[in-house]
């Protein structure tokens, strides 16, 4: 017994700790909150930096990788080259010479096994000075020598060494020598830019040749579309530190009114006798009622105003981001991650209308204008909405309308009661499944019916189905915020009408619509 409570002192310790904390931070709200965003936003800005980071090293990598490519694409030209300037001078040792050689070549000189010119392109004695430990090593290997525009290539030939001279402009062109350097392996440029020759520079050896491409890389172009992106950073920081700044001062303000209101209570319990503390009772819970259904109506028009603005704003910039209105990115990624973020802020401004739209029904706030109207007509609309829908979930989507089915109702909100219907329906129905509305007439009422062929609802799930933020997940389904029914039920009873629904597991449901009917045939 004395161990297991040695064990659970720090434990104790612990939870005592942090039950003082939060009382510390509970009185402190203030100072709370502002700690609080400063936390976020240095996280959001240290997240930021690292990517950054990352950013910057991946495009100096892949300036690396493509200028790598580049450098042994001249290689392959170089080499090829050299190959033809070599033939020539196999050619020329086998009495093949060219009558008309081109301007490039400057001379061929064959040197015997004694190290003697004995032929020449042009009958002179070129290359009789050409060292002896050349002529030596050309009879093992090839080499190439020369400098400054200028070079001789030697190579053996059966007991002969061939040598040919040649200008080195010849090796490739000159734009596509652009920032590029050719070098021997001893450290002379035969041609190209020698400031590509450096420390940083990328390397591609010519095959079988003793020769080098060098090239610079190009660090500011790579990184001049990382510097074109920086301002992307920058709304990542700024975005959410400010949304946040602004919720925290609303339910900051909130909280310090229902904790001055608390505090005056807790003062006239603690003063006044028992018959006082009884009206005090009476009347707080009074108070409470009327400052519940003000605290919502303020918290509707709070939110409405605080989330929807920056929503709007987040969703604005990303399509200007997405669209490059002020020019290219620069990265095929942010342009992704653009979309993204639009996709994200208007499934969350559909959500957020929802709860708004369902809080001003509970409040009763919802303007209803009933009018005399065809409701198959309004229902054909709806489906014809929603046949593009369902044509690419591969689902059958059947209206069997009713003539002349006048319904007493508000056009508007039968129209969102039965654009939630189908939505559902949809949602819920495999491919090669089948979605049916119908519209009948019946005593006194004008009922429009949404049936599927989907998996149903259970026993206990048809119990809460209508009621707010109740979501019913499927296998393949995407599903919302849970407030289509309970919207579409509200909005029914609105009307003077009712929201029936009938389902069984495996059979697909079905939803009647019952809406007074208008004095008219």
């Amino acid at each position: 017994m004395a161990l297991s409570d040695t064990a659970f002192r720090p434990f104790e310790a612990a939870n005592g700790m942090a039950a003082q904390l939060a009382r510390l931070a509970a009185r402190n709200i203030r100072t709370t909150v502002v700690l609080s965003i400063v936390l976020i936003c240095g996280s959001f800005a240290a997240a930021a930096v690292l990517q950054m980071r990352f950013d910057r090293v991946h495009a100096l990598n892949q300036a690396g990788y493509f200028e790598a490519r580049r450098a042994g694409d001249i290689a392959a030209v170089i080499g090829a080259a050299l190959d033809r300037t070599e033939s020539r001078g196999r050619a020329f040792a086998d009495g093949n010479a060219d009558r008309h050689p081109p301007g490039w070549l400057r001379n061929i000189a064959v040197f015997d096994a004694a190290g003697m010119a004995v032929s020449t392109l042009s009958g002179t004695t070129a290359f009789v000075h050409l060292p002896q430990d050349v002529i030596a090593q050309a009879r093992v290997r090839r080499v190439l020598v020369g400098d400054n525009g200028l070079a001789t290539i030697a190579f053996a030939h059966g007991a002969r060494v061939v040598a040919v001279a040649f200008d080195t402009a010849s090796l490739a062109p000159a734009a596509l020598l652009d920032g590029a350097a050719i070098t021997t392996t001893r450290g002379a440029t035969l041609t190209g830019d020698p400031g590509a020759v450096n420390d940083d520079a990328v390397r591609a050896a010519v095959a079988g040749w003793p020769v080098t491409v060098s090239m610079a890389p190009n660090n500011e172009g790579a990184l001049s579309a990382w510097y074109g992106s920086l301002p992307l950073y920058l709304f990542v920081i700024l975005g959410p530190a400010l949304v946040g700044a602004g919720l925290a001062a609303v339910f900051v303000g909130e909280f310090e009114r229902r904790v001055r209101a608390s505090q005056a209570v807790r003062a006239l319990r603690s003063t006044q006798s028992a018959d006082a503390r009884l009206l005090v009772r009476l009347a707080q819970a009074e108070r409470d009622a009327a400052e519940a259904q003000r605290s919502k109506t303020e918290f509707i028009a709070h939110m409405s105003h605080e989330l929807r603005t920056p929503l709007n704003a987040v969703i604005g910039f990303s399509e200007i981001i997405e669209r490059g209105l002020f020019g290219a990115v620069g990265h095929p990624k942010y342009v992704e991650y653009a979309r993204d973020i639009g996709m994200a802020g208007r499934g969350l401004h559909s959500k957020i209308g929802d709860i708004l739209e369902f809080a001003n029904l509970e409040a009763g706030r919802y303007p209803v204008a009933p009018i005399d109207f065809d409701l198959g007509e309004l229902a054909g609309a709806c489906v014809d909405e929603h046949v593009g829908r369902a044509f690419s979930h591969r689902i059958t989507l059947d209206f069997v309308p009713a003539l002349l089915v006048f319904a007493h109702a508000d056009p508007l909100a039968v129209r969102r009661v039965l654009t939630n219907l189908l939505t559902n329906a949809l949602a819920y129905t495999p491919e090669g499944g089948r979605v049916r509305v119908e519209i009948t007439a019946e005593e006194g009422a004008a009922v429009a019916s949404v049936s599927d062929n989907g998996p149903g609802f259970k026993p206990h799930e048809a119990e809460g189905a209508g009621k707010a933020f109740r979501r019913f997940d499927r296998p393949g389904a995407r599903t919302g915020a849970g407030l289509g029914l309970a919207i579409a039920m509200a909005l029914a009873r609105r009307m003077g009408g009712a929201l029936r629904l009938a389902s069984s597991p495996g059979r697909g449901t079905r939803t009647e619509l019952r809406l007074p009917r208008a004095g008219r045939l």
